[in-house]
Protein backbone atom coordinates (compact mmCIF):
# COMPACT_ATOMS: atom_id res chain seq x y z
CA UNK A 1 0.00 0.00 0.00
CA UNK A 2 1.14 3.51 -0.76
CA UNK A 3 -0.30 6.88 0.18
CA UNK A 4 -0.33 9.64 -2.41
CA UNK A 5 -0.93 13.35 -1.98
CA UNK A 6 -3.33 14.28 -4.77
CA UNK A 7 -4.58 17.45 -6.45
CA UNK A 8 -7.56 17.95 -8.74
CA UNK A 9 -7.89 20.39 -11.64
CA UNK A 10 -9.69 22.77 -9.25
CA UNK A 11 -6.57 22.84 -7.02
CA UNK A 12 -8.14 20.89 -4.14
CA UNK A 13 -5.62 18.77 -2.27
CA UNK A 14 -6.31 15.43 -0.58
CA UNK A 15 -4.68 12.08 0.20
CA UNK A 16 -5.58 8.51 -0.64
CA UNK A 17 -4.10 5.02 -0.36
CA UNK A 18 -3.49 2.75 -3.35
CA UNK A 19 -2.25 -0.79 -3.82
CA UNK A 20 0.69 0.52 -5.85
CA UNK A 21 1.77 3.30 -8.18
CA UNK A 22 0.58 1.22 -11.15
CA UNK A 23 -2.81 0.72 -9.51
CA UNK A 24 -3.12 4.50 -9.08
CA UNK A 25 -2.26 5.09 -12.74
CA UNK A 26 -4.86 2.53 -13.91
CA UNK A 27 -7.59 3.96 -11.67
CA UNK A 28 -6.89 7.54 -12.81
CA UNK A 29 -6.91 6.44 -16.47
CA UNK A 30 -10.30 4.78 -15.87
CA UNK A 31 -11.54 8.02 -14.19
CA UNK A 32 -12.20 6.12 -10.96
CA UNK A 33 -10.30 8.53 -8.70
CA UNK A 34 -12.35 11.56 -7.71
CA UNK A 35 -11.63 14.70 -5.71
CA UNK A 36 -13.00 14.48 -2.19
CA UNK A 37 -14.03 18.16 -2.29
CA UNK A 38 -15.62 18.64 -5.70
CA UNK A 39 -15.83 15.23 -7.34
CA UNK A 40 -13.56 16.15 -10.26
CA UNK A 41 -12.10 13.12 -12.04
CA UNK A 42 -9.05 15.07 -13.27
CA UNK A 43 -6.62 14.10 -10.52
CA UNK A 44 -2.82 14.08 -10.40
CA UNK A 45 -0.20 13.21 -7.81
CA UNK A 46 1.32 16.17 -5.96
CA UNK A 47 4.98 16.45 -5.12
CA UNK A 48 5.53 14.76 -1.77
CA UNK A 49 8.41 14.06 0.54
CA UNK A 50 8.97 10.46 1.58
CA UNK A 51 7.89 9.57 5.10
CA UNK A 52 10.75 8.01 6.99
CA UNK A 53 9.92 6.44 10.33
CA UNK A 54 12.65 6.80 12.88
CA UNK A 55 12.88 6.31 16.63
CA UNK A 56 14.92 9.04 18.24
CA UNK A 57 17.91 7.61 20.09
CA UNK A 58 17.46 10.03 23.04
CA UNK A 59 14.04 8.52 23.79
CA UNK A 60 15.44 4.99 23.67
CA UNK A 61 18.25 6.04 26.02
CA UNK A 62 15.79 7.64 28.45
CA UNK A 63 13.59 4.54 28.52
CA UNK A 64 16.66 2.34 29.09
CA UNK A 65 17.80 4.57 31.97
CA UNK A 66 14.32 4.52 33.51
CA UNK A 67 14.17 0.74 33.22
CA UNK A 68 17.57 0.38 34.90
CA UNK A 69 16.54 2.69 37.74
CA UNK A 70 13.21 0.91 38.35
CA UNK A 71 14.66 -2.59 38.12
CA UNK A 72 17.50 -1.71 40.52
CA UNK A 73 15.42 0.11 43.13
CA UNK A 74 11.99 -1.58 43.14
CA UNK A 75 10.69 -5.07 43.83
CA UNK A 76 9.20 -6.97 40.91
CA UNK A 77 5.93 -8.53 42.11
CA UNK A 78 4.76 -9.96 38.79
CA UNK A 79 1.04 -10.53 38.38
CA UNK A 80 0.47 -9.85 42.09
CA UNK A 81 0.96 -6.13 41.41
CA UNK A 82 -2.67 -5.08 41.99
CA UNK A 83 -2.89 -7.12 45.21
CA UNK A 84 0.43 -5.74 46.52
CA UNK A 85 -0.40 -2.13 45.62
CA UNK A 86 -3.78 -2.40 47.34
CA UNK A 87 -2.25 -3.99 50.46
CA UNK A 88 0.28 -1.16 50.75
CA UNK A 89 -2.42 1.47 50.18
CA UNK A 90 -4.61 -0.12 52.86
CA UNK A 91 -1.68 -0.23 55.33
CA UNK A 92 -1.61 -4.04 55.45
CA UNK A 93 2.01 -4.21 54.25
CA UNK A 94 4.84 -1.68 54.50
CA UNK A 95 5.23 0.81 51.66
CA UNK A 96 8.00 0.01 49.23
CA UNK A 97 8.63 0.68 45.55
CA UNK A 98 7.16 -2.11 43.41
CA UNK A 99 6.54 -2.82 39.78
CA UNK A 100 4.79 -5.66 38.04
CA UNK A 101 1.88 -6.51 35.81
CA UNK A 102 -1.81 -5.71 35.97
CA UNK A 103 -4.52 -6.10 33.39
CA UNK A 104 -6.60 -3.10 32.31
CA UNK A 105 -9.47 -3.94 34.66
CA UNK A 106 -7.13 -4.23 37.67
CA UNK A 107 -5.31 -1.00 36.83
CA UNK A 108 -8.57 0.90 36.30
CA UNK A 109 -9.94 -0.34 39.65
CA UNK A 110 -6.75 0.72 41.46
CA UNK A 111 -6.97 4.21 39.91
CA UNK A 112 -10.69 4.49 40.73
CA UNK A 113 -9.90 3.63 44.35
CA UNK A 114 -7.27 6.38 44.55
CA UNK A 115 -4.28 4.04 44.46
CA UNK A 116 -1.58 5.72 42.37
CA UNK A 117 -0.34 3.55 39.51
CA UNK A 118 1.13 4.25 36.13
CA UNK A 119 2.05 2.18 33.08
CA UNK A 120 5.70 1.63 32.31
CA UNK A 121 7.12 2.37 28.85
CA UNK A 122 8.66 -1.12 28.78
CA UNK A 123 7.69 -4.70 29.49
CA UNK A 124 9.14 -5.83 32.81
CA UNK A 125 11.52 -8.77 32.92
CA UNK A 126 9.74 -11.89 34.20
CA UNK A 127 11.81 -12.36 37.34
CA UNK A 128 11.63 -11.39 40.98
CA UNK A 129 14.30 -9.24 42.52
Amino acid sequence: MIRFHLRCDQNHQFESWFQSGDAFDKLVAAKMVTCTACGSRVVTKSVMAPAIATTPAPVENQVAALRKKIESSADYVGTAFAKEARAMHDGLTPDRPIYGEANLTEARKLAEDGIPVMPLPFIPAKKAH
